[in-house]
């Protein structure tokens, strides 16, 4: 029993004793391979906590439908005319035979107020009809892509009325 310990001393004092135990009883090789498994985990640990560059906040955030060649470029202002940081976009796309299928997309804005919205279907029975929120204000606005399959649309925000 006193081998042991002193085998187990010879790691760092914050290794459990129950893995200097098994280390203890590793070859020199298994033991190498060990060692070099803990400094990749260690390092792959600190690289993955490095700070990411900072995002361009005038870039527009974009959600692709995946439906469609048609696009929509949103923005969102408040009743002033400013752009509204942060709003919420949604909107609820019911395409295909008898409109059976659904796709739920929402986007946030950027600085600016803008979104965009790409892969939307060019025909669908009923439009497209944008709902944007932020805070307790709210504004829509509706698009036809086939109409207008690259629609720049605005969209005030206003107070709810209760």
């Amino acid at each position: 029993m006193e081998e042991r310990k002193s085998t187990d001393q010879r790691y760092a004092p914050c290794i459990p004793p129950v893995v200097g135990v098994v280390l203890s009883n590793m070859n020199e090789k298994a033991l190498a391979v060990f060692r070099l498994a803990l400094l990749l985990i260690a390092t792959s640990a600190a690289l993955s906590q490095t700070a990411t560059p900072a995002t361009d906040p005038h870039a527009i955030p974009t959600m692709d439908g995946g439906i469609g060649p048609c696009s929509a470029d949103l923005t969102v202002t408040d009743s002033a005319g400013a752009p509204v940081y942060a709003a919420q976009v949604k909107v609820h796309i019911a395409y295909g035979f008898m409109s059976v299928r659904k796709l739920d997309l929402e986007q946030g804005t950027n600085i600016d107020g803008k979104a965009r919205f790409i892969g939307l279907p060019d025909r669908i029975k009923h439009g497209l009809y944008f709902r944007a929120s932020e805070g307790g204000r709210t504004g829509e606005a509706f698009d036809d892509p086939a109409n207008t399959c690259k629609a720049q649309l605005t969209i005030a925000l206003q107070e709810k009325t209760p």
